[in-house]
Order: structure tokens, then sequence, then C-alpha cells
């Protein structure tokens, strides 16, 4: 199977109707597709009148397509949203994502969309697996498309819906987008009582609904249709346990207090604001990006693994999340990274990954000679990014905060939930975190002359942006409480591997005016960071006790009381900022989780526990 998703081949219909080749049917009928999704699934859901007097509605979707279906829910949420401050979740799952030509020309169809359709069009995704998450926080609207095949990605997502659109190809000519298990995860995806409208009245549907719990009932149909299919969930399924505290419905956070801004602190804030929740940042430091994200210039490029893995995944969504982010912001320059192997077994694992690649053509190819050029990677300048990402929140700076995890209350404040983003000092509040200190030092300077953008990469980086240049880093383990220190064994360690670079402006690290910053990296002893819910650690021990003599985790996991992680990030904090922030804020704000599950088990704290307890370590 290919790492990248297959785009579909389009025919079109004289009427501008588009066709999927290789499945032999419709997206919709030209002139009449968008009445046939109002009548069908808008009203057949019975909204607007469902989310009514709502703060959160969440639709879910099978078959994403041109997006039409979103679009109009859109539309209508937009012209009866319950109140300012309301929120529209859509969830949707596509498995052959259109190319973003195709679909613009399919909902060109619909001019009274064009707003819309134009904002959509302009975030579309490429054909890459994964989770993708937009917002548009000014309608209160967001949207996480889950770039898969079906079978594989509907299992690992997190999240309830209120309501359901079943819309994949017909049964006849697309039996994987209806095969029963489908029913059994909408089911267990439901909030009781969720509608579900379908074009389709297919017996195998009835029967899959059926039996997945819902009542079932035939409804009038649209157009030259006779019949069509609404639903109800009467019987909901018994929740699974939530061992790693990803899904058990959470009260609201509204007040969230969040220690640290470096990125982390900054990306949770950011995605907070958006969902409508109101964060406040506290940091010891005198403003933000004073520790490890204070550095001059920072590097965001993708760590591609040459195995199509959870984790080498997560790493795509992490790095694509960034430059969705970032894109337009202050401090931000697109530029292209070359990456060149450090020894033959480097040469290996390049060869193998492009002979598969993660990323499409735009974003990904070969270097003559041997290496990978990463298209439209970015240079960042923290000082001018975090205050943007921090634009209208709530800072205090200038003294260490007084905190009480288990009242939820800083400087005697108390909040709906905490976010620990402050690198190792989560590790002091929370200890059994364990995690690892390194020290990074970059060196820079001051060229001749502005220049363009550019970046280099292998195993150590060198950057220039205008007049600046920047190379390092290193990333040598320390003890926790190590106060940062620069050393002239670390400039001399940066200075040969910017030698074996080999920029073109080499000769600028010989200039007397060379400076040099150090600062922690918080890391963990997999190199993935922490990012979710706390476990209560005595507790979780208790609970989990049977694993140590092999019995499985089959319980909800005990939790600090809305105490939340976002830390470990190593030397990547500006590429895994954004996923986290976003990935804390649907959780604190009852959002679908823009993420798979294997993802957020991946990141969840409560790996660590669960790991120590099954290998008899704790």
């Amino acid at each position: 199977m290919s790492r990248l998703l297959t785009q579909p081949e389009i025919d079109w219909k004289e009427d501008g109707t588009p066709v999927a080749r290789a499945a032999g049917d419709v997206y919709f009928t030209a002139g009449d597709g968008l009445a046939e999704t109002r009548a069908v699934f808008l009203a057949g859901c019975g909204l607007p009148e469902g989310w009514s007097g709502r703060e959160s509605f969440t639709i879910a979707e099978t078959g994403f397509g041109t997006g039409l279906n979103f679009l109009a829910a859109w539309d209508l949420w937009r012209q009866t949203r319950p109140s300012p401050t309301a929120f529209l979740h859509f969830v949707s799952y596509e498995g052959f994502p259109l190319a973003r030509e195709d679909a613009a020309r399919a909902l060109s169809a619909w001019p009274e969309l064009a707003g819309l359709s134009d904002r959509l069009i302009a975030v579309w995704p490429g054909p890459v697996r994964g989770v993708r998450h937009f917002i548009w926080p000014e309608d209160g609207v967001s949207l996480t498309l889950h770039l898969a095949d079906i079978a594989e990605s509907f299992p690992d997502s997190v999240y309830h819906a209120d309501a359901w659109f079943l819309d994949g190809f017909s049964p006849a000519k697309n039996e994987a987008m209806w095969a029963p298990d489908l029913f059994k995860w909408v089911s267990e995806r439901s909030v009781p009582g969720a509608p579900a409208a379908t074009f389709t009245v297919a017996g195998a549907v009835r029967r899959g609904l059926a039996d997945a719990g819902f009542s079932v009932a035939k409804a009038p149909g649209h157009g030259r249709k006779r019949e069509r299919l609404e639903a109800r969930l009467a019987t909901p399924p018994a929740p699974e346990p939530d061992v790693f505290g990803l899904s058990r419905p959470l009260p609201r956070a509204n007040r969230v207090a969040i220690l640290g801004a470096g990125i982390a602190g900054a990306s949770a804030a950011h995605a907070l604001k958006q969902l409508g929740a109101e964060p406040v940042i506290f940091d010891p430091a005198d403003g933000p990006a004073s520790g490890g994200s204070g550095n001059p210039m920072g590097l965001v490029m993708p760590r591609l693994d040459a195995g199509d893995t959870a984790q080498a995944r997560l790493l795509v969504d992490a790095y694509l999340a960034a430059r969705q982010t970032y894109r337009g912001r202050p401090g931000v320059t697109e530029t292209d990274v070359r990456q060149v192997p450090k020894d033959d077994a480097e040469t290996a694992r390049f060869e193998k990954l492009l002979a598969d690649p993660p990323l499409p053509l735009e974003d990904l190819e070969a270097l003559a000679g041997g290496g990978l050029l990463h298209k439209r990677a970015l240079i960042v300048e923290p000082a001018k990014l975090l205050p943007s990402l921090l634009a209208g929140v709530e800072q205090h700076y200038g003294a260490r905060p007084d905190v009480d995890l288990a009242s939820r209350t800083v400087n005697g404040r108390a909040f709906d939930a905490i976010v620990l983003a402050n690198g190792m000092a989560a590790g002091a509040l929370l200890p059994w975190l364990g995690l690892e200190a390194r020290m990074g030092q970059v060196d820079f300077t001051d060229g001749p002359a502005g220049a363009p953008p550019f970046a280099m990469a292998s195993g150590t980086y060198a950057l220039a942006c205008g007049t600046r240049r920047l190379w390092g880093a290193t990333f040598d383990k320390v003890a926790p409480e190590t106060t940062p220190f620069t050393s002239d064994a670390a400039r001399e360690e940066n200075l040969k591997g910017v030698e074996a670079l080999s920029p073109y402006w080499i000769r600028d690290t010989r200039s007397t005016d060379i400076a040099s910053r150090a600062s922690l990296r918080a890391t963990t002893a997999d190199r993935l960071p922490l990012i979710g819910a706390a476990p209560d650690h005595d507790a979780f021990l208790e609970t989990f006790a049977g694993m140590r003599k092999g019995r499985p985790a089959d319980a909800d996991a005990p939790l600090l009381d809305r105490v939340f992680v976002s830390s470990g990030f190593g030397a990547r904090g500006f590429t895994w900022g954004p996923w986290a922030g976003s990935v804390l804020a649907a959780r604190l704000c009852g959002a679908p989780a823009p993420a798979s599950r294997s993802a957020l088990e991946a990141v969840a704290p409560a790996r660590l526990l669960l790991r120590a307890l099954k290998r008899g370590r704790a």
C-alpha cells in the first residue's frame, strides 16, 4: 500500500456533474446536488432545529468527496448559529481525496457558496495520510478530515457525534463505505439519540443500522429517488474503558491557566482562544519565548521515517499542523531545506523513503547526488512569532507562580483546567514524568549583507534569513536542575557541524562577532512528547496493578482533575507546538480530537505508567 493516497480520476458530464471513474458513480448531480444535501442530510437530521440552543454541535460524515455537504452545513450554521460563541464541528473521512483543482471545479457549480468554498479550497489538503484539522473561529466552525482507508481511520478516531451524514457512493458501487463494521463504529461514536441520514434504502444499510442500535425509518426521497433513510440511535453501546484518558466527557473548560510562555504554552493558548476559551499565561521570565523557544531563529522541517508507522504519521501530522498554523504570521519565512545524508546508512534510508514517500512532490523530492529537498519548510523567528500567537491572551510574567494542582489554583485564582507547558518545570510538579534535560546551544552572527532564506540540515542545521546566520544545535544530556550555560566546547561542536554542511556563508562563522545561546530542552526516554491528561499517579498504579501479573488494562484511567501536560518536545518544539495545542484545546472544549487515537495514545502521559506496570517497574 502506497503511503500517499490515490487521487481519483474525474470524468465530467456535459452538465458539470463530476463522476469518479473508478467507482462509476457521481459525487452529486449538477444543479440539484445542493438541494439534495439540504433535503437528505440537513433536514434528514432535523437541522437546524437540532442545534438550537446548543453551544457545541458535532456532525460526522462518511465520504468527504467535494466537501459540498460540509459547505451546506457551514452555510446553514452561519444563518442559524445559536449564539456568537457556539461552535459547529464537522468530522469527515476520505480515502481518495480530490485534487484541489477538481474540487474547485466541482464546487464552482454553486456560486451561492462561493465565499465558503473559496475558504475551503484555500486550505484543501494534499493526498497525505493522516488527520488534517482546520478552524474558522469567526464563524465558529471546525473541520477534521481523516484521510485514509475508512476501515483504518474510522476505528482510530475520537469524538462523539450529534448527527451523521452517511454519504459514501452507492452501496452497490462502493462496498467498503458500507461494510458491516461501519455501523458499529457509527454507534460507538454517537451521543444517545443521535440522528443519521442517508440517500440509500438498501436492505444491508437498514439492517446494519438496526443491528447497531438505531431505529430506522424510510422517508420520502429527493428528486428522482423515491425514498431515503432516517435513523436515530435508540440503544447506545456500552463505552469502552478509557485507559489513556482520551475520550471521557469533561466539563467544558473556559478559564484555563497555562504555565509557560514558550511555543508549547503559546500554541495551547492560541488554540484555546480560537475555540472561545479564556487562557491565562503564567511564566516567571520577563516575557514570552525566554527558554528553549527563545533562540533568534528556528527551523520547522519534517522528520520522516522510512516505515509507515503510527509514529511516522504522527510526525507528519504535527509538521503539517505547524505549517498551517504559522502560515502568514510575523517572523515566519518559507524556505527549502537541503538535507544531506550523514553516512551510508542514512543514504539507504533516504532511498527507501523516496521509493514510497509520505509527502507529495510539492513538499519532497530527491537531491541530485543523494539527500532530500524539503520544500515549503519554515524558518521562524520566535521573538516575532510567539507574540502573534499570544495576541489577546492575558499574560503574567516576572514571578514564579504559586500552583496548587489539587485545587486547580494559580496565585490563588481558581481555573477550570491547568496546562503544564513549562518544559522541565513540569517535571518538578509531576516528578514521575521522568523528563530528561538536554542542553542545546546555537551560535549566530550577522553577515555583511542580506540574503534569501536558506536552510541545510544533517544532524545539525544552518540557517540564513536576511543578514542573520545561525547554526547548531548541541543536544547534550545534563542534570534536570542545571542552569543553562554556553561553552567553547559546544561552539566547537557546532562549528564542525556547519563546516560539514558547508553553506555559502561559511566564512561568516569565522567572524569575531559570534554570539551563543543555550537553553534546556525537555525530552523523554522514547523521544515522543507528553501531550494529554495527567494521570493520578498513585490511583493509576492501584487501578492497573493487575498489569504486573499480565492482566489487561480494562478500566478508566484515574486522572488528576483537569490537569494536562504539554512538554517533552526535545529539539522540535516549533514542530510539535501547534499540533499539541489543538489536541489539548479540543479535549478541554469538548471538540472532536484533531488526531487519531493511535497518535494520542503514543503521546499520552499515561503511556509512561502503563509501560512501567507492564515491565514490572512500577
